[in-house]
Formats: C-alpha cells, sequence, structure tokens
C-alpha cells in the first residue's frame, strides 16, 4: 500500500505528477516502438543474408546439377553416336562439340557437389543425399569412360553400347532421383524461410503500427493537457516530437512494408519463375539426350520414346496426346492461348511460367520460348520419320548437326530463348533483393533518429512547464 501510495503522489495525485506520467507514457512507447524497429531492421538483414547468401544460390546450384547431369549424359551418347567406327566415319563437328560439352558438364557437376556438399553441412538428410550423388558420379564416370575406351576399338561398338546402357540407368534410377530431390529440399527451405519471415514482417508491422498510434496518442494528449492547463495554444517542443514522431511511424511502417513487398516480389514474382524455368532446362536436356539414345540403341528405342514424350508433357502438357498427335495438338492450344492468354488448354512447367507473369518482356520471352519449343519437337518427329524410311545416318546427321535448319540448332534457338526469360526474372530477383535491403538500410535509420529526436523534444518542452512547480 505504501508503494502505491508512493507511485500516486509522483505520478497522478498532482498537475506536475500527471505531467511525468505523460512524459514516461511517451518515452516508453518511444523506446518500444525503436527497439522493435531496431530489431526489426536486424531480422530483415538476416532474411535478406539468408536469402541471397544460402537459399537461392543452394536451390540453383541444386537445378544447375540436375541439368549438368543430362547434358553429360547427353553429350555421352553423342560422342558414340557420331564417333563412327573407332573414328572412322566420324561426324567432325558434331564429335568434337559433344566431347568438349561432356567435359565442361562434368566440371560443373564437381562443382556443384562440393557447393552442395557445404550447403548440406547440418542437414543428415541432404548429407545423405549428396554423399549418394557423389559415389554414384564416380561410378557412373568409371563406366562412361569404359564405354569411351571400348568405342575407340574397331567393332568395340556393342560393348561401348553395354556400358553406356549400365551408366544411363544409373543416372536415371539414382543420380536424377537425388538431384531433383535435392532442388525440392533446397527450394522447400527456400519457401519455408520465407513464410516464416513475411509472418513476422506482418506481425512488426501491426505492432509498430499500434505502438505508433499509442505514441501519437500520447503525444496528443500531452499536448491538450498542457494547452488545457496552462493556457497556451501549443507547446513547440511537444508539437516537434509529434512531428518527428510522425515521421519516425511513416518511415518504420514503410520500410517494413517495403521489405515484405520486396520479399514476395523476389520469392513469388521472380525466384518461382527462375526454378520453374531452370526444371524446364534440364527437362528439356534430358528429351534431348533421349532423343540420341533412342538413335543410338536401337533394342531401347520404345522406351526411349516414351521417355521423350513424358518429359515434353511435363514441359508442355496435352493430356492423352501421343507422339503422333502431339504437334496437332501443341499447334491448336498454342492458337487459343495467342486469341485469349486466359485459355491454358496445356499443363507443365511452361504454363507454370504463364501462370506467373510478371515484368515487362516476361510474357513476350516465355512465348518465343514456346514457339522455339514448337519447332524442336517438329525436328523430333522428323528424326523419327528418317529412321523409319531407313535412312539412319541422315537422322543422326539431322539430329547431332550444327548447321542451320539442323535439330541441334533449333534447340540452341530453344535454350537461347529459355535462357532470356530466366535472365529477366533473376536480374528482377536481384533487384528485389537490393531495394529489400535498401528499405532496411535507408528508412529504418532515419526512424530511429525520429524517435530519438521525439522523445529529447517531448522532454524540453516539458522542463519549463515542470520547472514552474519547483
Amino acid at each position: 500500500m505504501a508503494a502505491w501510495a508512493a507511485l500516486r503522489r509522483r505520478y497522478w495525485a498532482s498537475l506536475p505528477a500527471r505531467l511525468r506520467l505523460l512524459r514516461v507514457a511517451t518515452v516508453s512507447l518511444a523506446v518500444a516502438l525503436a527497439l522493435l524497429l531496431a530489431l526489426a531492421g536486424l531480422a530483415a538483414t538476416s532474411t535478406w543474408d539468408t536469402v541471397a547468401g544460402r537459399d537461392a544460390p543452394r536451390t540453383t546450384s541444386a537445378a544447375d546439377l540436375d541439368l549438368a547431369l543430362n547434358d553429360m549424359d547427353a553429350q555421352a551418347a553423342n560422342i558414340l553416336l557420331s564417333s563412327g567406327n573407332a573414328g572412322n566415319g566420324r561426324l567432325a563437328t558434331p564429335y568434337e562439340k559433344a566431347v568438349g560439352f561432356y567435359g565442361d558438364a562434368r566440371r560443373t557437376i564437381g562443382h556443384d557437389l562440393r557447393t552442395l556438399a557445404v550447403a548440406a553441412q547440418g542437414d543428415h538428410t541432404d548429407e545423405q543425399t549428396v554423399e549418394s550423388l557423389t559415389d554414384n558420379f564416380a561410378a557412373y564416370q568409371e563406366l562412361i569412360g569404359r564405354a569411351l575406351e571400348n568405342d575407340g576399338r574397331t567393332g568395340g561398338k556393342p560393348a561401348a553400347l553395354g556400358d553406356y546402357r549400365e551408366a544411363t540407368d544409373l543416372l536415371r534410377n539414382h543420380l536424377l532421383p537425388d538431384a531433383r530431390k535435392l532442388v525440392d529440399s533446397n527450394n522447400r527451405a527456400f519457401n519455408t524461410q520465407y513464410a516464416q519471415a513475411r509472418s513476422t514482417l506482418a506481425t512488426q508491422l501491426v505492432v509498430a503500427v499500434v505502438l505508433g498510434i499509442l505514441l501519437l496518442a500520447s503525444l496528443g494528449v500531452l499536448q491538450w493537457y498542457l494547452t488545457r492547463r496552462f493556457h497556451r495554444i501549443l507547446n513547440p517542443g511537444v508539437l516537434a516530437a509529434t512531428v518527428c514522431a510522425v515521421l519516425a511511424v511513416l518511415l518504420g511502417v514503410q520500410a517494413l512494408s517495403a521489405t515484405a513487398e520486396h520479399l514476395r516480389g523476389a520469392r513469388r514474382d521472380a525466384f518461382d519463375s527462375v526454378v520453374a524455368l531452370s526444371r524446364a532446362r534440364a527437362i528439356a536436356y534430358d528429351a534431348n539426350a533421349d532423343e540420341s539414345r533412342y538413335l543410338l540403341d536401337p533394342e531401347r528405342r520404345d522406351q526411349y520414346a516414351q521417355a521423350f514424350l513424358a518429359k515434353s508433357q511435363q514441359l508442355y502438357g496435352l493430356k492423352g496426346a501421343t507422339l503422333a498427335t502431339y504437334d496437332d495438338e501443341l499447334a491448336t492450344t498454342w492458337q487459343a492461348y495467342g486469341s485469349d492468354h486466359d485459355d491454358l488448354r496445356f499443363t507443365g512447367e511452361f504454363r507454370r511460367e504463364l501462370d506467373n507473369i510478371t515484368f515487362a518482356g516476361e510474357r513476350a520471352g516465355a512465348e518465343k520460348t514456346v514457339e522455339a519449343y514448337a519447332v524442336y519437337q517438329r525436328d523430333d518427329r522428323k528424326i523419327r520419320a528418317l529412321l523409319a524410311q531407313g535412312r539412319e545416318r541422315e537422322a543422326v546427321a539431322f539430329c547431332m548437326g550444327w548447321e542451320a535448319g539442323t535439330s541441334n540448332a533449333h534447340f540452341g534457338a530453344w535454350m537461347t530463348a529459355l535462357d532470356q526469360v530466366t535472365d529477366i526474372n533473376r536480374r528482377h530477383y536481384t533487384a528485389s533483393v537490393q531495394a529489400g535491403r535498401s528499405a532496411v538500410a535507408d528508412l529504418l535509420p532515419g526512424a530511429l533518429g525520429a524517435l530519438i529526436s521525439a522523445t529529447a523534444l517531448a522532454a524540453l518542452g516539458l522542463r519549463p512547464r515542470l520547472a514552474e512547480f519547483r
């Protein structure tokens, strides 16, 4: 009771006591808001560091690994296809390019495996996946090396084909599933981080608004009380403090809301498309490899034809389509989309991208990609038709040639278009990260400075009034 009486005397029983109470309330609210904004700024900076330095690079490294594995296997098939009989009858340009691309893919895989091994530390599941990938990749390289060695001997093509079969089965049954598991795992971790950060920012924004309203209300009551009791229109110090508090609240709210918006832009508008397009690129290389496998291995042609169709459906899904009907159905559905962008009668990674068009030039780039894909699909039917007519060497030359009008040239044009629309999203992802960092670095210091000023000005404004009671 004695303590309560002492508090009452100090903060309520008299006019000076009530002024001190309002001063304490104002200072406490300003300090609470400043602490909230400071902690929010530290959390936002940590989020951007995690997103830009860990989550996104891990996901893209896993996607690059998936792509490089497909590319390496495709180039191994191309080497065997174009090498001739121990070099006799070799298709020189396709062979040299395949050898070069094979080496590039192998180096990329080694780099990505090292990156992912570091990233997986502390995550037992991912550590096991990377370890499995590393072991299986060593076995895969040994099998391909043996296949190429056998292929270099006269009459060694059957033995080389047997080794390649074993290698590509290892790839399809173990390496690729593990690589895609890492893509999904890292993308899921990024999504979790994003959801948590957005939720935290939403809570911080609500609390900042509430504290800001209470602070302004406290300053308003203080101004009203001084006007009423001391018969002055305005107290300059409290008025200046109120202006600073308004500025602080506006800057703080703007910083938190801008951070949340840039985070959404980085993840949903940009990176979701980067992931979809990266998957599309990996699937494209795997489908292209299926064409080479189809030509290389007569005993498995039906299997590889169905695999090519399955990957085509993953890219541009057409319910019930076969290789014989796919081109016509693609043309019909794409014409419908051209007439009405809301009329999307297909599924797959291209649909995922077209559903997430956000940036200038992105739709035109995505449409150009699908149109280049349609050209490549028609080339595939030509390859199969040439083979059915017994013109195997022509089919191989058309499949692997790099001259204008050949399948590889059209595949390159498709990949160029795909890369261009991916780059649009990558650039906007980078811009969103930079803008998010700037929102924290540029706005929050001003808000904190304004709160400090508001506290000091309120104290200075009250000081002469309280001095009158001494």
